[in-house]
């Protein structure tokens, strides 16, 4: 019997605006439209990024009611539910493995995510081998996380997020179950003191897509960002 060909999916964790508070610590500097802004443009990136990797996109979308939402309607979606940020992303992964040979979760304040980020993430999935893959952020935590089995939800909870040290704990938590291998470090925008670095991760993208253009340049513009 043929044996099904690997797949890997790739869930984007997303709010709705109107329906969710979205980028608080970087409304306070912005101001709120265009934190929601910034949310739409880096998401839709991400869509596109995943897209050109050619892999499984889902949106997870924080409000079961938002599910149609206009918004979100190019991909399948999945819905967060209820509790914590572990809870919900081990149900996310959990989901996405029963469908798919590899998981991976995203947030949607990456605009300069590269489909060879994601490509690296799914090769080393593809092994039969129990295996994992972090990408770390500046500040301590994680932009994207991926394995190709699932961890019990304990696994998940008993971390504390949004902490400098979020991305040791989360790996330290998971450690024993996977081998593991990390991506580079890059910068998720959740203040203004991260757009300026987000931009120039941006710029440093050999062949950025459209969509990566025109967040760069409207990054440029803003106000709050360092001269």
């Amino acid at each position: 019997m043929n044996r099904p060909k690997p797949s890997i999916a790739v869930a984007i964790f997303v709010k709705t605006p109107g329906l969710s508070p979205i980028k608080t610590r970087l409304a306070a500097g912005l101001g709120k439209d265009r934190a929601e802004e910034c949310h739409r443009r880096s998401a839709a990136c991400i869509a596109q990024v995943v897209s050109t990797a050619g892999l499984s996109g889902h949106w997870a979308v924080a409000e079961t009611e938002a599910l149609d939402h206009p918004l979100w309607c190019e991909l399948p979606r999945l819905a967060q539910g209820a509790g914590s940020l572990g809870q919900r992303m081990a149900r996310i992964h959990s989901e996405l493995l029963r469908h798919h040979s590899a998981a991976v979760l995203l947030g949607a304040d990456l605009p300069q995510l590269q489909a060879k980020h994601l490509n690296e993430a799914a090769e080393w999935l593809m092994d039969p081998k129990p295996r994992a893959i972090l990408g770390p952020a500046r500040d301590g935590g994680f932009w994207l996380f991926g394995a190709n089995r699932p961890a019990a939800e304990t696994r998940w909870t008993r971390v504390s997020y949004s902490r400098p040290d979020t991305a040791t704990a989360f790996r330290s938590s998971l450690e024993d179950q996977f081998l593991w291998k990390e991506l580079e470090p890059l910068t998720d925008l959740d203040s203004c003191d991260e757009l300026e670095r987000v931009r120039a991760e941006l710029e440093q993208i050999p062949d950025p897509l459209p969509c990566q253009i025109e967040i760069r340049d409207w990054l440029a513009v803003l106000p709050g960002r360092s001269p």
